[in-house]
């Protein structure tokens, strides 16, 4: 069974954060369609190769769901995908607008599933508000989890330093530091926890919103 990791000390702040947030989330995000992978080329691309990859092998959990959007995007295409999110509010939201996927109350600290049991694990945007000595061994977790040739896609903020966060989401009041990570310091972490990167996109500022990448990741198969 996959243990828990360090458990952050600000994670209940980061907990009730996400739940003030949660419906405003929804109202900015999930109803107008920005967080929709189908509208953005390049990320629905990642997402279909990372589908290709998982579907038919096994379930695959996605940590830090949210209100589901991409859960629901990989159930819609043949996946046995469910997530889980350390905000009661957020999958509240997801059960309410998926109700026929399946929703957790869940940490990407205490993943709680037998190692080797997973098909697939995503990181979508939801680890960024991890402290960096508490990512690596997270990621551990998740390689931990992963059957052989099991798949990881992370995406996340680009940058240097941590941005600390007081209100979002239209001025709702919030208590959580975003850490900016660069593409080549995530690479050299998920090398680290023993995964094998398989693909890479990097995504410039767009908007108000920073650049981003994606990394799809493979766990070593059997004979390796």
């Amino acid at each position: 069974m996959t243990g828990p990791v360090p458990r952050p000390a600000d994670l209940d702040a980061v907990r009730d954060s996400y739940d003030r947030v949660a419906a405003r989330y929804v109202e900015l995000v999930v109803d107008t369609g920005i967080g929709d992978v189908g509208a953005h080329p390049w990320l629905r691309a990642a997402m279909d190769v990372f589908a290709d990859a998982v579907r038919g092998r096994g379930p695959v959990l996605d940590v830090g769901c949210g209100p589901g959007q991409v859960t629901a995007h990989l159930v819609e295409r043949g996946v046995d995908a469910s997530g889980v999110d350390l905000s009661p509010a957020m999958v509240a939201q997801a059960r309410r607008l998926h109700p026929h996927c399946r929703f957790a109350v869940g940490s990407a600290t205490e993943l709680g599933v037998p190692d080797g049991s997973l098909a697939g694990v995503l990181g979508w945007w939801s680890l960024f508000n991890l402290p960096r000595d508490v990512l690596p061994p997270v990621l551990a977790s998740f390689t931990r989890a992963l059957a052989p040739d099991g798949r990881l896609i992370m995406a996340t903020h680009v940058g240097d330093g941590d941005l600390v966060r007081t209100e979002a989401y239209g001025g709702v009041p919030v208590r959580w530091i975003t850490h900016l990570w660069q593409p080549e310091q995530l690479r050299d972490l998920i090398e680290g926890a023993g995964l094998c990167p398989e693909a890479e996109v990097r995504l410039p500022a767009q908007g108000a919103g920073g650049a981003g990448v994606v990394i799809v990741a493979r766990a070593p198969g059997p004979a390796e």
